[in-house]
């Protein structure tokens, strides 16, 4: 018969060894997993913080196109600006009369030479 006494031992050494040990390997888990997140966590901010860069360049970049847009729709109401927008294309006043300036002959007869083809300047060569 085995006494009472000897039936309910406190923990032995290789019991408190182990749990020591068991408890050490979860804590640096905990650890390492915390370094991990936090590590994670860092490339994520670096991340954000890069495209916040990038939209603050694009929103500068917007800004100058709209205060340019906003300076060519005050332009636009002013009527010298349609004025000659208008007379770009080719229409006058009443009362005025449009002037056609033409480049000079020399200029239209050396167009015409340099479209001249092969076999023509071959035979202008020799004399036919």
């Amino acid at each position: 018969m085995i006494p009472k006494s000897r039936r309910y031992k406190k923990p032995g050494a290789h019991q408190t060894i182990f749990f020591s040990i068991f408890l050490g390997f979860l804590f640096l888990v905990a650890i390492g997993f915390l370094v991990f997140s936090n590590w994670k966590i860092s490339q994520k901010r670096a991340e954000f913080r890069a495209q916040i860069e990038v939209f603050k360049k694009e929103i500068q970049v917007l800004e100058e196109k709209n205060a340019q847009l906003r300076a060519g729709i005050s332009q636009t109401e002013k009527e010298s600006y349609w004025e000659e927008k208008i007379r770009q294309e080719g229409y006058k006043k009443p009362g005025e009369e449009q002037v056609v300036i033409l480049p000079p002959e020399e200029e239209i007869s050396t167009s015409t030479e340099k479209q001249k083809n092969f076999f023509e300047k071959f035979l202008e060569k020799f004399g036919f």
